[in-house]
């Protein structure tokens, strides 16, 4: 169980500056643009999980609340900040660098603000990367475009050459957006910097696709992925609709996790059967999948299936599989797998067929953050903003229960989040497609 320690936010000092957001207060005495940082957000959300605690209510885990507050640590016109995306691309990127830059320049008053370019290695000199120097003038219309206008790169970086940068700059504040391995990244910033005794914060805005940072309500892009993703499903649709024997396969992301797949099916409810990372499956057998999706073609002359790219995997044969740059591990396409499968079955039972195949993911990571989407990086990088000029380091901002929290880096990390194979998301897609309880 999580507790109140695990929940602890780490700062650089007491905060002793008035914030510059006060004077936005103006006459209008009834509004306070501040949080009550006495207060504090329970973790826990039933009375059950209350109750189970057995602990007074001062006692019981609960977050920080994000948002502005009347002292800050840093003096803004002394400040110089840095911030770097890294990874795969997602949508609202863009919009999360260029909230940032606003916030900073225009309400706090900060005036040297460079993004590091691709990634980690930016940081390090036998990379030549330069830095970009990030302005309301060149962030103005970025949030138009898909992917970063730092660039992004995967892989590990020495940590000692990263704050050395970081020191040469003169930087105090450095905002991370990425995923796992980006937070685990800044962790190891963290530790180097508190073994030099500098005071610099560290502040991450949590990126990924798939949704699977835990204990947060959404991870920004997600919205719009699955958008993305509703677009290829009906496209299967119609392909499949439109010939003899056809099937629609589309392979969406989801390394671990299932969401995209799950949410997209239930947003445009075309699809018969739908396959996660969470649900084993087995092919073969008269309770198998591919018998079972034989057995519907010849029924309703067409399907559609949905898979996540980490699904199946027990099923892929070969070599062992490799790691891309950053240790993930390079899953084998089970996309291809299922389609020359499929085919094999039908024709083994005289069965016509017509496969249409759809892998949309990078087509997907590269647009632009939806509306929705980029409210919420705007939120998001307002909060990141807050959070780090208040001496807040080593934490990622996040949404838990409708609410903008601090949460520790290492929390974040300490496991992926997973569609429920029990729970109610995917109860709603087993109702949607009517497929099988399991595939066995």
């Amino acid at each position: 169980m999580v507790s109140q320690e695990d929940l602890a936010v780490r700062t650089l000092g007491p905060c002793r500056i008035d914030s510059p957001l006060a004077a936005r207060l103006g006459e209008r005495q009834t509004t306070q643009h501040s949080v009550v940082e006495e207060d504090r957000i329970l973790f826990d959300d039933t009375i059950s999980m209350v109750g189970g605690r057995g602990l007074p209510i001062d006692q019981l885990p609960s977050l920080e609340p994000g948002g502005p507050r009347k002292q800050i640590y840093f003096d803004p016109a002394k400040t110089r900040v840095g911030i770097v995306t890294c990874g795969g691309l997602c949508p609202g990127l863009n919009d999360v660098i260029r909230g940032l830059v606003l916030e900073l320049s225009r309400h706090y008053g900060v005036r040297r603000i460079v993004g590091f370019r691709n990634g980690y290695r930016g940081f390090i000199p036998r990379y030549g990367e330069d830095v970009l120097d990030l302005t309301p003038e060149v962030v103005m219309d970025i949030d138009d475009e898909g992917g970063t206008i730092l660039g992004t790169s995967r892989g590990e970086q020495d940590a000692e050459e990263v704050v050395d940068a970081l020191e040469r700059l003169g930087i105090n504040i450095l905002f991370v957006i990425g995923g796992d391995g980006t937070i685990r990244g800044a962790m190891d910033v963290v530790r180097v910097i508190g073994e030099r005794g500098l005071k610099v914060a560290v502040v991450g805005i949590p990126k990924t696709i798939d949704n699977d940072i835990p204990y947060i309500d959404q991870s920004f892009g997600f919205q719009t992925a699955m958008a993305e993703a509703t677009k290829s499903i009906h496209a299967a649709s119609v392909e499949a609709r439109s010939a003899p024997g056809g099937i629609g396969l589309v392979k969406l992301m989801g390394r671990h996790s299932g969401f995209i797949a799950c949410y997209s099916t239930l947003a445009k409810d075309d699809a018969d059967y739908v396959l996660i990372p969470e649900v084993p499956f087995a092919l073969d057998g008269e309770r198998g999948f591919l018998e079972h999706l034989r057995r519907r073609v010849e029924d309703r002359g067409h399907a559609v299936v949905v898979v996540a790219e980490g699904a199946g995997q027990e099923h892929i044969q070969g070599e062992e599989p490799g790691r891309d740059a950053s240790g993930n591990i390079r899953f084998g396409d089970i996309g291809r797998l299922l389609r020359r499968l499929v085919v094999d079955h039908f024709d083994a039972h005289g069965t016509e067929t017509n496969v249409r195949y759809f892998d949309p993911s990078y087509a997907i990571r590269s647009v632009p953050a939806n509306p929705f989407d980029s409210a919420y990086c705007l939120r998001l990088a307002h909060a990141a903003v807050h959070a780090a000029m208040a001496g807040r380091t080593e934490v990622i901002v996040a949404r838990r229960r409708r609410r903008f929290v601090h949460m520790p880096m290492p929390l974040a990390v300490s496991r992926r989040n997973h569609v429920d194979p029990m729970g109610d998301l995917w109860l709603s897609v087993l109702e949607a497609t009517g497929q099988p309880v399991r595939f066995e």
